[in-house]
């Protein structure tokens, strides 16, 4: 990656000693606590001054994507592949978090219940959208694109390195599904885990994975004065990348 594309050593984040987390709280009936209005406007991160030139980077934007990902797990930035995956439902545009598990040349895939409500709202429109933020390096890359199934031996190959227990949990898991108590999820657990005491955790008929296969991918990187670096890359029907810079 050409260095006008990396973080200087000023602006790069640096890996910190985790602190213990402390425990969350319930939410409750609203107290003192609440936020103060005024003092959330208040609220603002000043940025570097580390820029990102479309003429210097890769052709492709995968590639590029690559590189940050990688330059934010080096700097021990959290769940680095976490990413918002945005669809649409029956009522509207949804969103939520999951973790990029896998990236080739054809896409983003992660994994999850073909029962849940992502899954059916893929199943009827498979257009979506991802977003990467890593705050801690002053960020951003969103992806646009279709989602499509992936094979099923792809599947069982990323179920057999999941931990046991993750195992355990997709069969124990109608993800989504209404729940009358802790306990009910509990039981169900202890029963799949009885059931394949033993033995090996074969892969669910309804657990598999995704591919979001890309558009058109966005770089974002904060700057100074809010005057922030923003370069596009969109596919076109030949498969070409092209990019151009876009005004914050």
């Amino acid at each position: 990656m050409p260095p006008s594309s990396r973080p200087s050593p000023s602006s790069r984040p640096s890996p910190s000693t985790p602190s213990t987390p402390s425990t969350p709280s319930t939410p409750s009936t609203p107290s003192s606590t609440r936020v103060d209005p005024v003092a959330l406007a208040a609220l603002r991160e000043e940025y570097g001054d580390h820029g990102i030139d479309p003429a210097t980077l890769p052709e492709c934007p995968l590639v590029a994507f690559d590189v940050w990902l990688g330059e934010a797990l080096a700097a021990g930035l959290p769940e680095p592949n976490a990413m918002t995956l945005a669809t649409l439902g029956e009522a509207g545009p949804e969103a939520r978090i999951v973790l990029l598990k896998a990236r080739d040349e054809r896409g983003f895939v992660f994994y999850t219940s073909y029962e849940s409500g992502k899954a059916r709202e893929l199943a009827r429109d498979p257009a979506c959208a991802l977003v990467f933020d890593w705050l801690g390096a002053m960020r951003q890359v969103r992806v646009r694109g279709r989602a499509e199934r992936v094979s099923r031996e792809e599947s069982g190959e990323y179920f057999r390195t999941r931990p046991r227990q993750s195992q355990l949990g997709a069969w124990a898991s109608r993800q989504s599904a209404v729940l009358a108590s802790r306990d009910e999820l509990e039981a169900k657990m202890a029963e799949v885990t009885a059931r394949f005491e033993g033995g090996p955790v074969p892969l669910p008929d309804g657990w598999g994975g995704f591919r979001v296969v890309p558009t058109q991918v966005e770089l974002w990187q904060g700057r100074a004065s809010r005057l922030h670096d923003r370069v596009r890359y969109t596919r076109g029907p030949d498969g070409a990348w092209t990019r151009v810079r876009l005004s914050p």
